[in-house]
């Protein structure tokens, strides 16, 4: 007598094995229907830059930014803490020179000290963006950096790239190759 698969699907003789779910990090149970299985895969790991920013620094925040960065599941592969000077600010947001609020932006990023940082991790970009929160702290939900520690708009505490060329050019102003020792 042949014995059967006690995994198999009942009426079926074959085993369907458990998949991986990438995003929640379990095993997903085996889809035993007849439908076309989709397959999650892993997100590829990412790295964003960061700029914890003076009203924070002045306020000794970077401990309590970086618990929540971390706690997010982010790892901070490079930090320093530095000033800018007035070329180095007017450089980094060339982008916005046009807008009104331009100088303004440049006289807050060095008005003191800031901590530079690289981070790494699953979809690290977006998710960073998530934890910083909306640019306005009245409008950013609980938990977020904004939220938690910003003065005001102006005042938001933190940046982070907004896409992969951004964080690709950003690392690249502010970090030589073996300060990233993540």
């Amino acid at each position: 007598m042949r014995q059967r698969n006690r995994l198999a699907a009942p009426g079926r003789g074959d085993y369907k094995a458990p998949s991986w779910n990438g995003r929640t990090g379990r095993l997903r149970p085996p889809n035993l229907s007849h439908k076309s299985e989709h397959i999650e895969r892993p997100m590829a790991i990412e790295r964003t830059f960061s700029i914890i920013k003076p009203d924070a620094t002045r306020r000794n925040l970077t401990g309590g930014i970086n618990a929540v960065i971390e706690k997010a599941g982010l790892k901070i592969v490079a930090q320093k803490r530095v000033r800018w000077t007035r070329a180095q600010a007017e450089k980094f947001y060339e982008e916005h020179k046009a807008r009104p609020f331009y100088g303004e932006l440049c006289d807050f990023m060095t008005s003191g000290p800031i901590v530079l940082q690289v981070l790494e991790g699953e979809d690290a970009i977006a998710k960073y963006r998530d934890v910083m929160g909306a640019t306005d702290p009245k409008e950013a939900k609980d938990g977020t950096i904004r939220k938690l520690f910003a003065v005001s708009k102006g005042e938001n505490s933190s940046h982070g790239s907004d896409s992969a060329a951004s964080a690709e050019r950003e690392i690249a102003m502010n970090f030589r190759l073996d300060e990233i020792v993540g």
